[in-house]
């Protein structure tokens, strides 16, 4: 069962921000969690920023940040969601996001993503990647849209991408309980990255389907006995198997079958690591339709942790 008390939500009043008010409201209401809502200002502020809100007065902004949070919410004032509202500020949103987070305890994360492109991403980063990468807690993040809560037609689908690690799987521990949360079913989904290595260190030998012809039937089978050894809630799932990039793969897949989130783990990798690799989860972030709940291996955890083999031990 979900240990989850307190969800931290930064908002920027941007129609980003805004989906993940709602995503946040919806998670409250389910866990009984109570919502900080986290206005930065960021003391060089982006020229995008809009200047009415990085100017208003202190009061303004304290009675702003409530602005439609308890609007069409059931219940009598009593029992609606419990709300606390901050201010900080900081040179940059993201490390006063995650200072809040770990100076305040906090389970989960819920933020949006404006989802910039080009020079401009590459100049100016993204502070729901930096949060992604550096925060204490699972983080969720919800794009330009509507967060997704149910499914077409009621039929509620949770992606999680397997790689069969420990991330991977406590990453599945955390998607058993959000798919009885939600009253969703999982799809497990591993992807094959075919291409080996360079011509010249091979011999001849270029893919791994030239070294396992039934790589995809043998993956399904593992991901099937890797969904029943991890604990959690009784919850229906499928099982897939691509090849090709991990990250388009899944998001694609993720688009195709129109799951209303994507659970998958990151590797919280730093410096001149991530400069050169990256990491998949932050690629999917990045372009994924729904929102992304990440989560990693050695951060605080909303689950108990599962129990692990000797050869899944990493150190964090």
């Amino acid at each position: 069962m979900f240990a989850l008390n307190k969800i931290l939500v930064p908002r920027d009043f941007s129609d980003c921000g805004e989906a993940a008010v709602q995503y946040a409201l919806d998670l409250a209401r389910r866990t009984g969690a109570e919502i900080h809502l986290l206005f930065v200002e960021v003391l060089y502020a982006d020229a995008y920023a809009p200047a009415s809100i990085q100017e208003a007065p202190e009061e303004a902004l304290m009675e702003r940040l409530l602005e439609g949070v308890q609007e069409g919410l059931p219940g009598e004032e009593g029992d609606r969601v419990p709300v606390i509202r901050a201010i900080k500020r900081d040179i940059a949103a993201a490390p006063a996001i995650v200072a809040y987070a770990q100076e305040n305890d906090i389970d989960v994360i819920v933020m949006g993503t404006h989802g910039r492109r080009g020079l401009r991403r590459l100049l100016m980063g993204s502070a729901a990647e930096e949060v992604v990468r550096t925060g204490p807690c699972p983080v969720v993040i919800a794009h330009c849209v509507e967060a997704k809560t149910t499914g077409p037609h009621g039929q509620n689908k949770i992606l999680v991408p397997v790689d069969f690690s420990r991330h991977s799987r406590v990453a599945l521990r955390h998607a058993k309980e959000l798919a009885e949360l939600f009253n969703a079913r999982l799809d497990l989904l591993h992807i094959v990255e075919e291409q080996l290595h360079p011509a010249f260190y091979n011999t001849g030998v270029f893919s791994v389907y030239d070294m396992i012809p039934n790589i995809e039937a043998r993956a399904e089978e593992e991901l099937e006995k890797f969904f029943n050894e991890t604990e959690g809630p009784d919850v229906a799932a499928e099982f897939h198997v691509h090849h090709g990039n991990a990250a388009h793969e899944i998001v694609d897949f993720s688009k195709e079958r129109e799951h209303v989130l994507i659970v998958m783990a990151t590797h919280g990798l730093k410096g001149m690591e991530h400069f050169l690799l990256g990491s998949v989860a932050e690629k999917v972030v990045r372009l994924a339709a729904c929102p992304v709940f990440t989560v990693k291996a050695f951060g605080k955890m909303l689950v108990p942790l599962p129990a692990l083999a000797d050869h899944e031990a990493v150190e964090g």
